[in-house]
């Protein structure tokens, strides 16, 4: 544990994905990944419309490196927490946020097997894990985990590759979505409020299309179309 502190939890049988995260982040600088933004603009802005106060609770799942917190903070937001299930992910945000590192709570943890206490989070963002989940079983537990974690009537964003989106990302399998199909993934428990394209420029000059979603966690009404 550094100075700072990183909760750690047990990978429940991920040691594969996290070998991998871990060796991306430890040969790689953050602003050498495909996935680095400058600015997560897109994600802010959906938060920014949709947090009632600026003390809401934010989970930024698999948040790593980004600049995302960092935005998040600027912002006035107090109560942030970014898991990742890389830990060498989360020591380059804390070295470069510095001193505001202690603002934020870090955990490290597979995102399937996190131990947020029920009822607990306001806003639950994920730019980029739900698109590594190949598998029915792993998206269902997801969605699950998610429905018990966020409040009745918090709110869901999830950015994941588009249809025309990169069909791998860090040498791994990924599903593309569009909007339709990734609000389908989530079901009637989620009322979708807001879906959105982005086009991401990589560090190496290279366009990816994202589809992100925003959903109200209703638990037991039926969606309407957004």
């Amino acid at each position: 544990m550094n100075e700072i502190g990183i909760v750690r939890l047990s990978y429940d049988g991920c040691v594969n994905a996290r070998q991998h995260w871990e060796t991306i982040y430890t040969s790689k600088a953050p602003n050498e990944v495909s996935w680095y933004q400058p600015k997560s603009t897109v994600s802010l802005d959906l938060i920014l419309r949709v947090a009632s106060s600026k003390d809401v609770k934010i989970v930024d799942a698999g948040g790593g490196a980004s600049t995302h917190v960092d935005s998040l903070l600027q912002q006035g937001f107090t109560n942030v927490t970014v898991t990742d299930i890389a830990s060498a992910a989360l020591d380059h945000a804390q070295r470069r946020l510095g001193e505001d590192a202690r603002r934020v709570a870090w955990r490290c943890a597979d995102v399937l097997a996190d131990t947020l206490a029920d009822d607990s989070v306001d806003i639950w963002h994920d730019r980029a894990v739900f698109h590594f989940l190949t598998s029915a079983e792993q998206r269902q537990r997801y969605v699950e985990e998610v429905r018990r974690i966020v409040k009745l009537d918090g709110f869901v964003i999830v950015g994941t590759f588009a249809e025309d989106g990169p069909e791998k990302c860090s040498g791994l399998e990924i599903v593309r979505y569009s909007a339709r199909t990734l609000h389908d993934e989530f079901g009637p428990a989620f009322e979708l409020i807001e879906s959105t394209r982005e086009e991401h420029i990589t560090p190496s000059g290279s366009a990816q299309q994202f589809q992100y979603c925003g959903c109200v966690n209703r638990r037991t009404s039926h969606c309407r179309a957004a």
